[in-house]
């Protein structure tokens, strides 16, 4: 192979990363932006896979540059695009699919796929995965940095509560039972230990989407042209996660720091928290107590929305760095590695083949809680995902703030949600 074909894949690099600036063929030096949202040594991580990289391709140099969020990455990726001289490969949400795709940023993956091997590699991914990576029959993204949302509690402070520590909330109604057991106030009546803490900073709608799916509510269509806002079950949702704070007062008011509920809950600030499983390995390093990790409290049903981050090849790389784009995201993606990022990170390992190989087997029978991602999958749902899907987002995530916060009902915030997204999405029918 021309080492010039190197380019793109080892851009996109390491493990994780977003987006490569413009290679230089001659010294082939690399940039590339990966999006740090989550916590935990994931740098330190990219920074090894580069270097494990570099020393199979010793002509290519790397430079790893970490480009903050999601949103921050995405809007440099596009701000790139336009100035004609965009990444060849980043790793952006899998929400982003349809603004991608509109801003003819990104080329399908099926031009690729040509071989037995590839067919076989492209049909190991999840399924639940791939509602987020393919639209119009075609494939747009490749799974690689995916999560779910579980549920972590602190065993000793169910213990102290009276609770079985190893049980769970199984439903709704047990949850916000069992948060009102884990609240502790002071003598003036001050919360010192909160029960339960689903973030509303950062990915309202997210966490939001957990809730939804739970009351039996989608919140859009599969073509991304339509929202369900203020639909019954959506409101529900809304008024059982407003409630947990306002009526009932075993969640924290107001606004809830993404970036600090998990500190919160190694601090035993809270008992229970809701967040992403990308933050599992975190979660196991900095408890300083036995803990739990299980799937969602259920109400009518299951679930959770995927999340995470899917590798994407730009429509302007040229067709050698595509090509070579594409073989790094094979090889990133292949069950050793894939099975590797998983044990290292707490994503979910993308493919069932993953879970197949030795080192995850072995993982996952030493740590049990490894494994509720990927079971979770079976009632998983497609994360938000639209045309224009931050401006449709912002007007459902300023929504949620409006009523955690208590400035409006859901009902009225959900309405006024729905109408700022309608607005919005109507052109694309």
């Amino acid at each position: 192979m021309d080492r010039r074909e190197f380019l793109g894949g080892s851009a996109a690099l390491a493990g994780a990363t977003a987006f490569p600036a413009i290679a230089r063929a001659q010294d082939a030096e690399l940039s590339f932006f990966y999006p740090v949202a989550v916590g935990g040594p994931i740098t330190k991580l990219i920074d090894a896979y580069a270097a494990g990289f570099e020393k199979e391709n010793p002509s290519i140099k790397l430079k790893p540059i970490y480009a903050g969020t999601y949103q921050e990455t995405i809007v440099k990726a596009l701000t790139a695009h336009k100035s004609g001289t965009p990444p060849v490969t980043s790793v952006l949400l899998s929400t982003d699919m349809f603004t991608l795709i509109d801003e003819e940023a990104i080329v399908p993956f099926d031009d690729f796929i040509k071989t037995e091997d590839d067919k076989k590699w492209l049909a190991g991914f999840y399924p639940g995965f791939m509602e987020n990576s393919q639209t119009g029959g075609k494939t747009w993204g490749i799974p690689f940095q995916r999560s779910t949302i579980v549920l972590y509690w602190n065993k000793e402070l169910f213990k102290e509560a009276g609770l079985d520590p190893e049980k769970p909330p199984q439903t709704w109604a047990e949850h916000l039972a069992f948060a009102q057991k884990l609240t502790k106030r002071d003598a003036s009546g001050n919360v010192t230990q909160w029960g339960t803490q689903i973030p509303s900073s950062g990915f309202p709608y997210w966490l939001f989407q957990a809730l939804t799916t739970e009351a039996d509510a989608i919140l859009m269509n599969p073509t991304g042209d339509t929202t369900y806002y203020d639909k019954p079950g959506v409101v529900e949702a809304l008024q059982y996660w407003v409630d947990l704070a306002q009526k009932y007062k075993v969640h924290p008011p107001g606004i809830v720091e993404w970036g600090t509920t998990p500190k919160d809950f190694f601090e035993k600030k809270v008992a229970m928290i809701w967040t992403t499983t990308g933050n599992l390995t975190n979660v196991r390093t900095n408890a300083r107590f036995p803990f739990g990790v299980a799937m969602l409290p259920a109400n009518k049903r299951r679930g959770s929305p995927t999340g995470g981050g899917n590798f994407y090849i730009s429509k302007k790389a040229t067709p050698a760095q595509q090509q070579a784009a594409f073989k790094f995201i094979k090889w990133i993606t292949q069950p050793e590695r894939a099975a590797q990022w998983s044990i290292d990170t707490g994503y979910v390992g993308v493919s069932k083949a993953a879970y197949e190989t030795e080192a995850m087997k072995k993982y996952v029978a030493e740590f049990p809680p490894a494994a509720v991602a990927r079971d979770q999958l079976e009632f998983a749902v497609a994360e938000l995902s639209t045309h224009e899907n931050q401006r449709v987002t912002k007007a459902l995530n300023d929504g949620l703030q409006a009523a955690l916060t208590g400035t409006k009902t859901p009902q009225k915030a959900m309405e006024d949600a729905q109408a700022e997204a309608e607005r919005i999405l109507k052109a694309y029918r």
